[in-house]
C-alpha cells in the first residue's frame, strides 16, 4: 500500500472517530459471509458504523486521543471498529449475539477494547459492565420519572381527598334526611 493511501485511510479514520462519541474495537475473525452480513445489518439497524481496519492504521489514527497504553495492546489480530453515539448499544449487540450462541465460547464478535464516555475499557470481561452503562436518553427518562413521581402522588392525594370529602358530605346529608 502506498504512503498516500495510508495517509488517506488514517485521515478517514480520524474523521470517523471525531464524528462518533464512542467506539469499540472488536474481533470478528472467523465469521463467514452470511454472519458478517447479518452483523452489518444489525449494526445498521442500531445506528452503529462497522469498519474493518488495519491495526497499525487505527493506532496512528488514535494517537491523538489520550488513551491508556494498555488500550493499544488490544490492537492485535483481526480488528473491526464499531462507532456509535450511544455508548451501550454496541455492547448490548455483542452480548445478544453471544447469548444466542452460549454453547460456543469462541463466538464472534468478541470485545477487545472500548472507549465510552472518554473512559477506556480493555478486555472481554468488561462487556457486562459496558451493557449496564446508561445512555443519555435513558438517564433523562429516569430523571423525568423521578421528577414526575412526587407530582403524581400530590395529584392523586388531592383527587382522593376530594372524593373522600364528597363521600362524607353525602353520607351526612343522607343521615339528616
Amino acid at each position: 500500500m502506498k504512503k498516500e493511501d495510508k495517509t488517506a485511510i488514517i485521515g478517514q479514520l480520524k474523521e470517523h472517530l471525531s464524528e462518533y462519541a464512542h467506539f469499540y474495537v472488536v474481533n470478528i475473525e472467523g465469521l463467514n459471509a452470511q454472519e458478517t452480513s447479518d452483523l452489518r445489518r444489525q449494526c445498521f439497524k442500531q445506528e452503529i458504523k462497522l469498519l474493518v481496519v488495519k491495526n497499525t492504521l487505527l493506532k496512528k489514527a488514535l494517537e491523538e486521543k489520550e488513551l491508556e497504553e494498555n488500550f493499544f495492546d488490544a490492537l492485535k489480530g483481526n480488528t473491526a471498529l464499531m462507532l456509535c453515539n450511544t455508548g451501550n448499544v454496541p455492547a448490548k449487540l455483542i452480548k445478544s449475539i453471544r447469548d444466542k450462541n452460549k454453547k460456543n465460547p469462541d463466538v464472534k464478535p468478541a470485545l477487545k477494547a472500548a472507549c465510552v464516555e472518554g473512559v477506556t475499557y480493555v478486555g472481554a470481561q468488561q462487556l457486562d459492565f459496558l451493557c449496564s452503562i446508561k445512555s443519555k436518553n435513558e438517564l433523562i427518562a429516569d430523571l423525568v420519572a423521578l421528577l414526575q413521581s412526587p407530582a403524581k402522588n400530590v395529584v392523586s392525594a388531592l383527587q382522593s381527598g376530594g372524593n373522600t370529602i364528597h363521600g362524607v358530605l353525602k353520607t351526612l346529608g343522607e343521615r339528616e334526611a
